[in-house]
């Protein structure tokens, strides 16, 4: 199954005087929680960033990475098992990670992205394109720097698209890009556990140069061959970023537990961790 995909027009603009630096450092602990919790479940995994996001006490820092800066105050959200997580207010919050090779497909071959996203809209204000926001990705802001990003429609785009949460990798230069996706429904303040991999050393007839692959809730749900648009994915300097890939389009809503793996995570882990954020949800009705 293949889909027309596009970038979005990046534009740059950081402001310095709204942002805040934080320094996390660390790296895989499988014992810094009780045995079953989500964050161990994913520390079991060995990934190369892990960034909780929310407010947390030592033990939630991040993995593998350091000066992670927060931009225009985003605030702070309970997932579904009481953790927090950063709620983005759709028109200019952002987090923004350093580049790091680790993060490209490149370093290894292979790639997942993983991350919990709760919309709080089905419309947004600030889009890209044919009406779509970047939530997630490493992108540059003036081309000659695409590698991945996760993208969800608005309800009102133009490509009769409504509300499909798609990941997309690239060529260094943009353009089309090969994607996977689910198209549900979409009910506001609902969470959803989202993964993209990337893989191009597993190849075969169907998928010659490798493919793409995306989950919902620890369920395969769509798989693409890069072959479809001829993507050789590349290592770039672009920074990752969280609420906005380009700082064009902003997502409003909350994302939470974002974590970066050099490798292809199985099926069967991907499903272990969205249960271990399910099994004993304790998510409080207050929004922030």
């Amino acid at each position: 199954m293949t889909r027309r995909r596009r970038t979005a027009c990046l534009v740059a603009g950081l402001v310095a005087a709204c942002a805040i630096t934080q320094t996390a450092c660390g790296g895989p602990h499988r014992s810094a929680h009780a045995s079953g919790s989500y964050d161990a479940e994913v520390r079991a995994d060995s990934p190369s960033l892990y960034l909780p996001l929310g407010a947390g006490g030592p033990q939630k820092r991040s993995v593998g990475v350091t000066g992670v800066t927060l931009h225009h105050a985003p605030g702070v959200t309970t997932l579904p098992d009481g953790d927090r997580a950063t709620v983005f207010d759709g028109i200019s919050q952002y987090v923004e990670v350093p580049d790091s090779d680790r993060l490209s497909v490149t370093a290894t071959g292979e790639l997942t992205v993983e991350a919990w996203m709760r919309p709080d809209a089905l419309t947004f204000a600030r889009t890209a394109g044919t009406g779509y926001v970047n939530w997630l990705g490493k992108v540059a802001d003036q081309g000659g720097g695409s590698e991945w990003l996760a993208r969800m429609y608005s309800r009102d785009n133009t490509e009769v698209r409504a509300n499909r949460i798609s990941g997309y990798v690239f060529n260094r230069d943009g353009g089309l890009g090969a994607g996977s996706y689910f198209e549900d429904k979409v009910r506001p303040g609902e969470w959803i556990h989202f993964a993209l991999v990337v893989n191009t050393r597993e190849k075969s007839a169907a998928y010659p140069t490798g493919y793409v692959k995306v989950y919902k809730d620890g369920v395969l749900r769509d798989q693409d061959s890069l072959d479809d648009y001829d993507i050789t994915p590349s290592n770039t300097d672009a920074p990752m970023r969280i609420g906005t890939a380009d700082t064009e389009s902003f997502f409003k809503g909350a994302i939470g537990k974002v974590a970066v793996y050099d490798s292809e995570v199985p099926r069967s882990r991907l499903a272990d961790h969205y249960r271990a954020m399910t099994a004993n949800p304790r998510e409080s009705a207050a929004r922030t």
